[in-house]
């Protein structure tokens, strides 16, 4: 499971015109997953994240969470993440799960991800075409791997 957090001062996301998800400061979650993800997963992804300290202090320092700031959050999935660039020029999305395993799994996520900071979490929609918007908070951009904890 692969995750790209970004710090925002606001963020959106509209599909078909209409506005479906919108946040002040927090962090917008793009997220990708693969037929190998798992339970074990998403509970260390979701308390990586809610617990990441890349919020700023009363001193300007990158010291506090989501969770320590109220923060909210935007969930967004999204298949692209796991694109193979190795060979030619069109990216291979063969890593990507397929909706059936992808879903539940995108759905569990959000619950726990929801659990973890002990509020609502939006959403785009898995599989529409969204439109995302941001203002980016730094810049603040993390990219954590599940499997490729360091």
């Amino acid at each position: 499971m692969k995750a790209v957090i970004q710090r925002v001062s606001n963020a959106s996301v509209t599909i078909d015109h209409k506005q479906v998800a919108s946040i002040n400061s927090g962090l917008l979650i793009l997220l990708g997953i693969v037929n190998e993800d798992t339970q074990e997963d998403i509970q260390w992804l979701t308390r990586k994240i809610a617990n990441l300290r890349i919020f700023e202090d009363e001193n300007g320092v990158m010291n506090r969470s989501l969770i320590e700031v109220d923060g909210d959050a935007i969930v967004v999935s999204q298949f692209t993440l796991h694109a193979s660039t190795k060979k030619g020029n069109r990216p291979s999305y063969i890593k990507a799960a397929k909706p059936d395993v992808a879903i539940p799994l995108y759905e569990s996520f959000i619950k726990q991800m929801q659990e973890d900071l002990s509020k609502k979490v939006q959403t785009g929609q898995f599989g529409a075409d969204m439109k995302v918007q941001l203002i980016n908070d730094g810049p603040v951009t993390i990219i954590i791997d599940s499997k490729n904890v360091e």
